[in-house]
């Protein structure tokens, strides 16, 4: 078939090279260039019926089989240039086909104008794309490690069919960090255990205090040879103790001989000695360092928090983070979270549960999406983690899970424990009943119902049950 020889007018012309931004080979169709056409048209519709049978196939486990994979990271970087080359060479040929040099020299100058505006614009969300993914693949590989884990005897592996290694949990120690240049190891400032059910996202977050003494070790294992009755050294010369959970970390790296000679054995040893204290199998632990987490605040824009009363900070009393609904920056977001001034380790620690629950919620997908560049920055410089990169592939989508599923806590602070004489059976009970009824559909504080034969107060229950909402107790004035 010959192609047509017509003029187009310059309204056509711009008209059929936009349409053909968003169905490639329209303009060629409409010139005459047939076999060009549906060829575009046959490649475009293939590419769609590619991706939603990848998305129908995989869903989200799609974003973590490629982040797991730094092959798979740049094979995807190299597609998406190229596919914004190749959007760039079809509208410049689709402008050409649609024959505009034989319109008057205004018209020329204008759909060429228009036109070449059209081919940048194509360009941006490509160059995007490439963006995010090359941060990606930078905050990845500076994050996780690249190899698999060792697996303990007796324990089962975990294979691409069974990540999880037939466990219902996953266990995640958090640890906030307060690092110090002029200290040589880690002071575990905040302690934290994210156990997510693997089914439904549904998530505990288990909070135990920095000052919990005589902790407890696991038998058999270096630490509990040396301390069979508990951690506990003499005070400091100041009076203070350097004996407490928050020291376990830092005691563990000064002394590599407990453990044949091997150094950095602080986080090894502090999840084995908190998952010891809860009835747990940690899998993994993530070191945040607190005043990175400021940055990560400030690179999602700020979190909205309700202060309850005057946070006073500083060294001098001199900072102030008044009460009320605002959104706060990362460093008084960080101050309301950790100042002691007029206040409690424990109070400190509920402060800190209501940060991340703000965080939590207002996170959202299109905010990270639009700072992903600022975030993924702030993310280098906050984590530090033994989570293997293959595991992204099944951890992505469960955190994911996680967005949408049950949140509630459990603190363990006094009255419900004595932090100088630890009740460990309780504390191991209080863990595996708020395991057991995170996987009901409403939270055991909000779910429980009065038995009417007996008519207890409807509060009863709320008010003694140690498993709360995340945000519960938050944002009251």
């Amino acid at each position: 078939m010959a192609r047509r020889t017509e003029r187009v007018g310059t309204g056509a012309v711009l008209g059929w090279t936009l349409l053909s931004v968003m169905v490639p080979g329209a303009a060629h169709l409409r010139a005459g260039w047939r076999k060009t056409g549906l060829a575009l048209l046959g490649a475009y519709a293939a590419m769609l019926l590619g991706i939603l049978a990848l998305y129908l196939v995989y869903g989200v486990a799609l974003v973590g089989t490629i982040t797991a994979s730094a092959t798979w990271v740049n094979v995807v970087i190299a597609v998406t240039i190229l596919l914004g080359l190749a959007w760039f060479a079809l509208v410049v040929h689709s402008f050409m086909v649609m024959r505009p040099g034989a319109l008057p020299q205004n018209g020329q100058i204008l759909t060429g104008t228009l036109a070449g505006l059209m081919a940048v614009v194509v360009l941006a969300p490509f160059a995007y794309a490439t963006q995010f993914l090359v941060s990606t693949q930078s905050l990845v590989g500076s994050v996780f490690r690249e190899t698999g884990e060792e697996v303990e005897a007796g324990e089962k592996p975990r294979t691409e069919a069974d990540p999880w290694a037939g466990r219902p949990r996953v266990n995640i120690m958090l640890i906030g960090g307060d690092a110090d240049e002029h200290r040589p190891s880690v002071r575990t400032d905040s302690m934290n255990v994210a156990s997510i059910d693997v089914a439904t996202g549904n998530t505990v977050l288990i909070s135990l205090p920095r000052n919990l003494e005589y902790v407890r070790f696991r038998p058999d294992t270096p630490m509990a040879q040396k301390f069979p009755d508990g951690f506990r050294l003499p005070p400091d010369p100041g009076g203070g103790r350097s004996d407490l959970l928050n020291s376990v970390w830092e005691y563990a790296d000064a002394h590599p001989e407990l453990f044949g000679g091997r150094k950095n054995m602080g986080s090894k040893v502090l999840a084995d000695t908190i998952g010891y204290t809860l009835g747990l199998k940690i899998d993994w632990y993530a070191l945040v360092n607190m005043w990175g987490f400021a940055r990560l605040i400030d690179a999602i824009g700020g979190v909205t928090i309700t202060v309850e009363q005057d946070i006073v900070f500083g060294k001098y009393n001199e900072g102030l983070v008044k009460a009320g609904t605002r959104k706060l920056g990362g460093a008084d977001a960080m101050w309301y979270s950790r100042s002691r001034t007029n206040s409690d380790d424990y109070t400190r620690m509920r402060r800190q549960k209501c940060v991340i629950g703000a965080l939590l919620d207002q996170a959202d997908p299109a905010t990270v999406l639009t700072r992903f560049t600022a975030i993924a920055g702030a993310t280098k410089e906050l984590i530090k983690t033994d989570i293997p990169r293959p595991m992204l592939k099944p951890l992505v989508p469960l955190a994911l899970k996680v967005k949408n599923a049950k949140v509630t806590s459990v603190q363990f602070v006094p009255p419900l424990i004595k932090t100088y004489a630890p009740d460990w059976e309780k504390i191991r009970t209080i863990t595996a009943k708020a395991l057991s009824d995170s996987v009901t559909k409403r939270p055991l504080a909000a779910s429980a119902t009065p038995d009417p034969t007996k008519s207890p107060k409807p509060s009863a229950t709320r008010s003694t049950s140690p498993v709360k909402g995340l945000t519960e107790g938050c944002g009251t004035l």
